[in-house]
């Protein structure tokens, strides 16, 4: 079985995904600050309602994969392991981010989220050996610096909101080693649908258990409040964290948090055409930023490490040549 993730069609794909989930997941903040229930209950029925569509994808992928069993697997163990990694981290992501959200401003807790790629980058290259250019990291730095221009004119730093700047900020802890673990998943090769299945399984009592410690309510006091519970369930985590999980099986896991960048554009043009609250020129120029960071990154690397070629079975005759590579 060839290696997807080593292909440059496969890799495009991955981008493709990246790029149009991270505008879907750009609608969260939105859908969080619509939402009448507190943070942690937010988070909870937006995993719990993810968790039916998810396992009909779950089902989908399984007995469409059903007769091509891979040539070797790793330990089931360790699989389920870093999957429940994934539903641990996820949940301190939602916990800290929904809670930094309703004490700060929007842009206040983007910003410092953003701080994701850096962590992704350094232990992707530590954990699975990617290669960092000086190009990439040039590139991850306008990425970056655009990232910053397009909250800045939103941005309000005050000792009222501090608690949630912290909060926000560590978000992108959270969030970098929950990108990690699923790009471990994929690269044991957990197809999109098991990770997140598995992982929004994990997290979904994760984030009940502490709504309920924080004694907030669990139940919207009107029909429409559950209008957007549903949206981040259906849409922000089940279609847009699933094009995520899909994306990093196919695109190095540095890069994916780089075009993850693409969200906080998205939020602040929404927020502009929903709410006409203010995108003014400084804006515009730091979206142009961000889309040039990541075109330049994506031409010029991170680079997945060469695959490795499958062991042969000892009982297995000897190849009558050369071996061609796994991929190309």
């Amino acid at each position: 079985m060839t290696d997807q993730s080593a292909r440059p069609d496969a890799s495009l794909t991955g981008v493709l995904a990246l790029a149009a989930a991270a505008c879907v997941i750009g609608f969260a903040a939105i859908f969080v600050k619509m939402s009448e229930l507190g943070p942690q209950a937010i988070a909870f029925w937006r995993l719990a309602f993810a968790v039916p569509v998810l396992g009909v994808w779950l089902l989908i992928e399984q007995r469409r994969n059903r007769a091509a069993a891979p040539a070797s697997s790793p330990s089931p163990a360790h699989r389920w392991r870093i999957l429940a990694l994934a539903g641990v981290f996820f949940t301190g992501d939602l916990a800290f981010w929904h809670a930094g959200i309703k004490i700060t401003t929007a842009a206040n807790a983007t910003l410092l989220a953003n701080l994701t790629p850096i962590l992704v980058a350094l232990a992707a290259w530590a954990l699975f050996k990617e290669r960092i250019t000086v190009r990439f990291l040039i590139a991850a730095a306008v990425a970056l610096a655009g990232a910053a221009l397009l909250t800045a004119a939103n941005v309000r730093f005050a000792p009222e909101r501090l608690t949630g700047d912290v909060l926000s900020a560590l978000t992108a802890f959270w969030y970098a080693a929950y990108l990690l673990a699923v790009r471990a998943a994929r690269v044991q090769g957990a197809g999109t649908a098991s990770v997140m299945f598995w992982s929004t399984l994990t997290a979904a009592p994760l984030s009940l258990s502490i709504a309920l410690l924080t004694g907030e309510r669990l139940l919207p006091e009107t029909l429409a409040g559950w209008a957007p519970l549903i949206a981040l369930g259906i849409v922000v985590h089940a279609l847009g964290q699933g094009g995520i999980a899909f994306g990093l099986g196919r695109t190095p896991a540095a890069l994916a948090s780089l075009i993850i960048l693409v969200q906080p554009g998205v939020a602040a043009a929404a927020g502009w055409i929903l709410f006409g609250e203010a995108f003014v020129t400084l804006q515009w120029f730091g979206a142009g930023l961000v889309l040039a960071g990541i075109y330049i990154a994506q031409r010029t690397g991170p680079r997945l490490p060469a695959p490795r070629p499958l062991r042969r079975r000892r009982t297995a005759p000897p190849s009558p040549g050369p071996e061609e590579p796994d991929g190309r």
